[in-house]
């Protein structure tokens, strides 16, 4: 666990192995995490630092780029294309730039803010969670790949939704509530914070973007598997 204070720089945290905790006091620049491979970023403001954080830059453009794995947590505003090529990681954010989420193939995004224009364009996997407080996401969102689906509490999602369309194979409100959790453990967020002192409330306003490609890839894995247990009962 190494903590930092300043201004991380190019690339700061790239390709970062399991094990491995980057903890920033300040800021940091673009490609922060790139190619993440299992570590740990978090990157919060300094003390000294006056506003909230969630109308502030903290990361700059490109953040996470080509990320495979681990998490990151930023209490602050990320640039543009945040998250781009994602294939694996976690990460949470309290807003994003323009084309946040693009070409992501993988991984679990959650937007505590808003996000620029032309959101998850070429998503084809993982999921993002994004917090629409304006209920203006949709516009900003390119919605060609992915569908826009509310958030549910878990007991409503249990009766509504077939299991083999579970991220993760988890209930969507677990997935968001622990990171959502772990973003205030890390980062002291008081957004995370009246968030989750309100989540009975607060998980309204949350929306799921899903990519089509994804959800066929989980329909065509349950049937794969239902169709090996059938072989299996036909043999006994």
């Amino acid at each position: 666990h190494i903590e930092c204070e300043g201004t991380g720089g190019q690339s700061f945290g790239a390709f970062l192995i399991n094990g491995v905790t980057l903890d920033l006091t300040g800021e940091a620049n673009d490609y922060t995490g790139k190619g993440l491979s299992g570590g740990t970023i978090i990157v919060k403001p300094s003390k000294e630092f006056v506003g909230p954080a969630k109308d502030n830059i903290i990361v700059g453009n490109t953040v996470l780029y080509g990320a495979t794995s681990g998490k990151a947590f930023f209490s602050g505003v990320a640039g543009e294309r945040f998250c781009v090529r994602l294939s694996g990681a976690e990460a949470v954010v309290e807003g994003v730039g323009d084309h946040g989420c693009e070409y992501m193939t993988g991984g679990t995004v959650v937007i505590l803010g808003e996000t620029g224009r032309n959101f998850a364009a070429g998503m084809s996997g993982g999921v993002a969670y994004v917090y629409n407080t304006d209920k203006k996401f949709a516009a900003r969102c390119n919605q060609s790949m992915v569908d826009l689906v509310s958030v549910e509490p878990k007991n409503i999602q249990d009766s509504t939704l077939s299991r083999d369309l579970w991220h993760k194979g988890e209930p969507d409100e677990i997935i968001l509530k622990t990171l959502i959790e772990e973003h205030r453990k890390n980062t002291g967020s008081q957004l995370a914070k009246k968030i989750l002192k309100n989540w009975s409330s607060e998980i309204n306003h949350f929306v799921k973007v899903f990519p089509k490609e994804y959800q066929r890839a989980l329909v065509e894995l349950s049937e794969s598997k239902n169709a090996k247990k059938v072989v299996k009962l036909a043999k006994h």
